[in-house]
């Protein structure tokens, strides 16, 4: 997959989502951070708060935590950015040199993010039951991020669905695996399921990670994930639904530098020497010896043969081959074999 820039290495996604907390200058520093720290990539949530929630919908157990709201709404107001306010973290964004991306939550917003005209429409974990919203994403004929927290492999199946028969190509979609849950616990992350996700729809498979800590991402890299989508704090103790579940600067710089180092070491799926294993071959191999000395026309045996380094005569491999030609003049101890 063709990332930003073009370039095909994994692409790394800071996911600020909404751990400004309502301030367009904490927005900033986060992308700042973002940049500094490797990632391809800074996201953010886009919504209006009367649009995405009822005035009954409840707070989830980890949304409950270091605020004072009493339901889903009267969180969102508080965590909500205005139109203009993404317009200029675009911009500012775009002016320090690391993509842009945000995520609409609700018809209204979506409209807004696609008039963005940004490299990928993420379609949130929330939405993949959601099909009118993956109607009007599939008709962007935009390349598109499926995140898939809390479904199960039906529901992902019909999401593409829903996707191809509007219009757009599998090709245009990469799937994240997901656990919605803030932190998620490590024995429900199930990497494995990447594998199944790729190998039942033929796309490209990532990973948006939710646990503490950058050991479960760098994982997902190592098992093939193309995309890779992690919170990213200035403080993990400050009040905010995401922030405990979120990596703070430190953390989010040694999980790409980790995820690079990864991608060097993944290479291709070309079984064969490296360069500077070319190098070292010869030594390392062995070659067809004369264990005694032996004379011209004496038979060659498993008695005055032996195998020894270097590698640069003939391979241990002609063995029996060798074994009962005569040989074709002296051999000191230790000389290589010549045989015709």
């Amino acid at each position: 997959m063709t990332g930003c820039g073009g370039r095909t290495s994994i692409i790394v996604i800071a996911e600020v989502g909404v751990n400004h907390n309502g301030d367009i200058e904490v927005a900033k520093q986060l992308i700042s951070e973002a940049r500094g720290a490797g990632a391809d990539y800074v996201k953010f949530q886009t919504f209006r708060a009367e649009a995405l929630s009822t005035s009954e919908a409840k707070l989830a157990p980890y949304q409950k935590i270091g605020n004072d709201a009493t339901n889903q709404r009267e969180l969102l107001e508080l965590l909500q950015l205005g139109d203009d306010a993404f317009q200029e973290l675009k911009m500012f964004s775009e002016s320090i040199g690391i993509g842009f991306l945000t995520t609409a939550h609700d018809f209204e917003s979506f409209e807004f993010v696609a008039s963005l005209d940004l490299d990928y429409i993420k379609v949130p974990s929330g939405d993949l039951t959601n099909l009118p919203m993956l109607e009007k994403v599939a008709r962007t004929n935009a390349r598109v991020i499926l995140s898939t927290g809390m479904g199960d492999l039906s529901e992902v199946a019909a999401a593409l669905r829903v996707l191809e028969e509007n219009g757009l190509s599998r090709d245009y979609v990469t799937v994240l695996h997901c656990t919605t849950d803030y932190p998620a616990p490590l024995e429900e992350v199930n990497l494995r399921a990447m594998a199944t996700i790729r190998r039942e729809f033929s796309v490209e498979v990532g990973y948006s990670d939710h646990t503490k800590g950058q050991d479960v991402a760098v994982a997902a890299a190592a098992l093939g994930a193309k995309i890779i989508e992690k919170h990213i704090t200035l403080d993990q103790s400050w009040a905010g639904p995401d922030h405990a579940a979120s990596a703070n600067v430190a953390e989010f710089t040694q999980m790409v530098e980790s995820i690079r180092s990864v991608e060097l070491a993944l290479g291709s799926e070309t079984k064969s020497p490296g360069r500077t294993e070319l190098v070292n071959r010869e030594v390392v191999r062995k070659s067809v010896v004369a264990r005694v000395r032996i004379r011209a026309g004496e038979p060659l045996s498993e008695h005055n043969l032996t195998v020894k380094r270097p590698g640069t005569g003939v391979s241990p491999m002609l063995w029996h081959q060798i074994i009962g030609r005569p040989a074709i003049r002296d051999f000191d101890s230790d000389e290589m074999i010549e045989f015709s």
